[in-house]
This record gives structure tokens, sequence and C-alpha cells, in this order.
């Protein structure tokens, strides 16, 4: 099986995996990033953006490959950091530069979603 099939699903809206989730929103991200016009001034911004949404599924996937409960943990408290971080660029780049608000506001949207999913995992997983 290669990479990509790792991530195909039924419903790619709103999948429930929470791997597939974050591909999908990663991916988003960088189709946004792509088609968005925007200054060398600005270009920071995007570049950070696309490293924090990457971020995100990337940690994700490393710690489910992690060696003990601990290494786990500490890769999906970084996906949740990464996903905040991500909201913070996205709000940056809504609030300062003249892109479809509708486009960032729905990837907002969906990076706090996958916050919340991340931290309630964080939390279910520091219960047992």
């Amino acid at each position: 099986m290669n990479i990509s099939e790792t991530f195909e699903v039924n419903e790619p809206d709103k999948p429930y995996n929470i791997r597939h989730r974050c591909y999908y929103f990663a991916k988003e991200v960088i189709l946004f990033v792509k088609d968005s016009k925007y200054d060398k001034v600005n270009s920071s911004l995007f570049e950070q953006l696309v490293r924090s949404a990457t971020s995100v599924g990337a940690n994700v996937i490393e710690g489910k490959a992690g060696s003990s409960k601990k290494d786990w943990m500490k890769f999906y408290t970084i996906a949740l950091k990464s996903s905040n971080e991500t909201k913070y660029w996205l709000c940056l780049i809504r609030d300062t530069m003249e892109v479809s608000n509708v486009k960032v506001q729905d990837l907002i949207s969906e990076a706090d979603e996958i916050s919340k999913i991340i931290a309630s995992i964080i939390i279910n997983a520091n219960k047992v």
C-alpha cells in the first residue's frame, strides 16, 4: 500500500479518522495558498501557514507510530499546538489581506474542530 492509499476515505468532506481529516485539511490549506495572490511581505505568513497546517497531520501520524504512551502524547500535543498555530496564521491573513473570507473562515473552522478533537483525544487518553 502506498502513502496516498492510506488517506483514501469514502467521505472526504468530513472523514471520521483524525489522520484523514488532518490530511484533507493540510491539502485544502496548500491549495488555498497555491491559489492566493500575495506580496513578498506576506510570503512568510503563507510559509508559516503551510508549515503549521502540514505539521498537524504529520505529528498525528508520527504519534501513531510512537513507541510508548508518553511518546504518543508528545506528538499529539505538538499536533494540537500546530493546529492552534494554524488558526493564528489564518486569522492574521484574514485580517491583513484581501483574501476570500469565506474560504479562510472555513479553514479556521476546520482548524478549530481539529484542535477540539485532538484535545479531546489527549484528555481522554490521560483518563486511562
